[in-house]
């Protein structure tokens, strides 16, 4: 195994090995005296083997106070699951182009369909944002697709048009748990998220309780892995053509642990940098959380809604 000594790398704490050199390269070093494939024997009883890359390092400045945020979740999960009051996931999947470009994956079919060789927005017939909401409790997911901007509007909007389906299945519910990220359309320091929070408040009567997930750890998010992974293994492969080619995917997403999913699309365009005066944001019935007061916080309906 000389030929590879300069090419192996290893971790010094096991017996793991990896070489950087192709196989057909390792051969043409040995004149063709062996075969790829025999080589590649030959490395794997060296405990030598193709490696990928695992994102495990961490990086930046992790949250102070993330361990225990995780433990309050699950608290307050508990809490809402005892009660029967709803509880969802929320997030903005990854945006779509529309058009004739290229969606990882494979499909069975005849013959490969032919994409665009670059991805140019400017070829796109539209730029696809899918906001997810997941509810655990019944297994099931909305997604309101827009083609304007991901801002706290849009995903008040599209928690509105969540609750005009759902609220059926939740007759007595007085509060509502959300689960968010820390920063996106929902963004834990977001003033105009929570403005139209307060405004969802007030036309439903929920007290509306959001816990945020500590940055760098959206991954745990329930939308993450049980809503936006099952939809993109069901378009994969497939050209997403058009927006109505987008929603029908996503409507026919299914699991079998029952996952159902419903989709929307939201015509309405939004304006960015929408501010909130101070004595707009001291209108908000806001209540910080004892533990992790920027993650957590409840709104409940002004008073001259519930009288």
């Amino acid at each position: 195994m000389a030929c590879v000594d300069e090419e192996t790398a290893g971790n010094p704490c096991s017996e793991e090995k990896w070489v950087r050199s192709r196989l057909r390269g390792l051969s043409e070093k040995l004149d063709h005296r062996a075969c790829p494939t025999t080589i590649g024997r030959l490395l794997r009883e060296q405990k030598i083997g193709q490696r990928g890359h695992r994102k495990e390092l961490h990086t930046g400045k992790q949250h102070a106070e993330r361990d225990r945020q995780f433990r309050y979740i699950a608290q307050q999960r508990e809490e809402f699951r005892r009660s029967g009051d709803p509880r969802v996931s929320v997030d903005t999947k990854k945006k779509e182009l529309i058009g004739q470009f290229k969606n990882p994956g494979r499909t069975w079919c005849r013959e490969g369909r032919k994409v665009n060789d670059h991805d140019f927005r400017s070829d796109a017939e539209a730029i696809a944002v899918p906001y997810g909401i997941y509810d655990p409790q019944r297994n099931t997911g909305h997604v309101c697709v827009g083609a304007s901007k991901d801002v706290p509007d849009f995903a008040a909007d599209a928690l509105e048009d969540w609750w005009r389906q759902e609220s059926r299945h939740y007759p007595g519910a007085t509060r509502l748990m959300i689960e968010a990220d820390s920063g996106g359309s929902n963004s834990a320091t977001s003033r105009q998220y929570k403005k139209r929070l307060q405004q969802f408040a007030d036309q439903t009567g929920l007290e509306v309780t959001v816990c945020h997930y500590p940055p760098g750890t959206s991954k745990w998010n329930p939308v993450e892995h049980r809503l936006f992974s099952q939809i993109s293994v069901t378009w994969a492969g497939y050209v997403l053509q058009t927006l109505a080619i987008l929603l029908g995917f996503i409507r026919r997403t299914t699991t079998r642990t029952g996952l159902k999913v419903t989709a929307t699309y939201m015509e309405k365009q939004y304006e960015t940098g929408v501010k909130v005066s101070p004595t707009e944001f001291r209108k908000i019935q806001l209540t910080r959380h004892e533990v992790c007061p920027k993650l957590n916080y409840t709104i409940r309906p002004s008073p001259t809604n519930t009288e």
